[in-house]
């Protein structure tokens, strides 16, 4: 049986449009994935996800393993019958609390050891048990262990993580047995261009049905970012799905999609919109700001969300003042909403094949 499969299906300079085929249903890329740390998109359910459209969202391995556990969400159904989003799931493999949490944990080259940042409780991850906990949370796509290094390191600091990632690469994959689940391998190297291509040799030499760039969003200058995606479109696959981890801002996106990237995930259109920053095609908009207080129109008037038909920017303005929930809900929908139609509109370029006119005109819009 078949569970997966992908295709390019247009390109517009490096710029792809593919079909990404999944035991729970097929995503359109360019993708954006809204993120889910413990199963949940902070303030939305399933419905809403699904009448935004979001194709596929993102779990945390390590949140879900210290809360509720792999072991019971298995014997629920995985985190689709879990969670009752029946979409595809992607779940990271801790990797990244590896940096994130560096005080609470010792790293070793056999496993991490943390301290629980609920309990102080002990807990372990290592590529086989990082596997081992994917598996059982049954996610479609499922990613190898790695060590995300910090910026700014010193050079020795990231070769020494790069290396370690290789290594837990080839355990990963010994350790992942489902045949319903894709294990992406993940490219490390910092901000160091001979770095990503050693890593990029060594994760494309152990063979993956997908890679992912690791390391990046991470305090990096905006032109290092885009220099590295521009060695990594040169040394990955171009058969292969490729994913930017925690990347980031619309521009961001339209950056990556420029080189070749066909997945996104970041936790800015959820965390900015609870904080009353939205996202709108003439830019950022911080609904905090006295100038909304009698504004009667719509978040941003050629938006097709479910916010922007109902509520108001002097609505979700006093929301937002009276620190009222609902206020965090809307703009959540909203923010959502015009990242997967910027994909959308995105994918929509490549096929007609201008992709670069869509940009520039879009960029153009954002500055307005």
């Amino acid at each position: 049986m078949k569970f997966f499969d992908f295709e390019v299906e247009s390109r517009s300079g490096r710029a792809r449009a593919g079909r990404l085929m999944t035991p729970h249903g097929t995503i359109q890329t360019p993708i954006f994935m809204p993120v889910g740390t413990a199963g949940s998109v902070k303030g939305l359910t399933s419905q809403h996800l699904e009448e935004i459209g979001a194709q596929i969202i993102l779990a945390n391995t390590y949140h879900m393993h210290v809360r509720p556990g792999e072991e019971l969400v298995k014997e629920l159904g995985g985190l689709h019958g879990f969670t009752g989003f029946r979409r595809p799931f992607l779940t990271d493999s801790g990797g990244y609390q590896v940096m994130s949490l560096a005080a609470l944990r010792k790293r070793s080259e056999e496993s991490v050891v943390f301290r629980s940042h609920l309990d102080g409780a002990r807990l372990e991850l290592s590529p086989e048990s990082s596997i081992g906990i994917q598996m059982k949370l049954g996610a479609d796509i499922i990613m190898a262990f790695d060590e995300c290094p910090p910026y700014p390191a010193t050079r020795e600091e990231v070769h020494d993580a790069t290396e370690r990632t290789a290594r837990w690469a080839e355990r990963s994959k010994r350790a992942h047995t489902r045949e319903d689940q894709w294990l992406f391998g993940i490219v490390q190297g910092g901000v160091h261009d001979d770095l990503r291509e050693q890593s990029a040799r060594a994760i494309t030499g152990i063979g993956f049905p997908g890679y992912a760039i690791g390391g990046l969003s991470v305090g990096e200058p905006k032109e290092d970012m885009v220099r590295i995606l521009d060695v990594m479109d040169r040394h990955l696959p171009g058969d292969r799905p490729r994913y930017l981890m925690g990347v980031g801002t619309p521009e961001d996106l339209l950056d990556g999609i420029a080189r070749g990237v066909d997945m996104f995930d970041c936790v800015l259109p959820t965390r900015n919109a609870r904080n009353g920053q939205v996202f709108t095609w003439r830019g950022k908009m911080s609904l905090r700001n006295a100038k909304f207080a009698r504004d009667a129109s719509p978040l941003d008037p050629g938006c097709g969300c479910p916010t922007c038909r109902v509520a108001s920017r002097a609505y979700l303005r006093h929301l937002h003042m009276s620190n009222e929930m609902t206020g965090a809900v809307l703009s959540t929908l909203h923010n959502l909403f015009f990242y997967l139609d910027l994909v959308g509109k995105a994918r929509k370029s490549i096929v007609a094949g201008r992709f670069e006119t869509f940009r520039e005109e879009t960029l153009r819009g954002f500055c307005a």
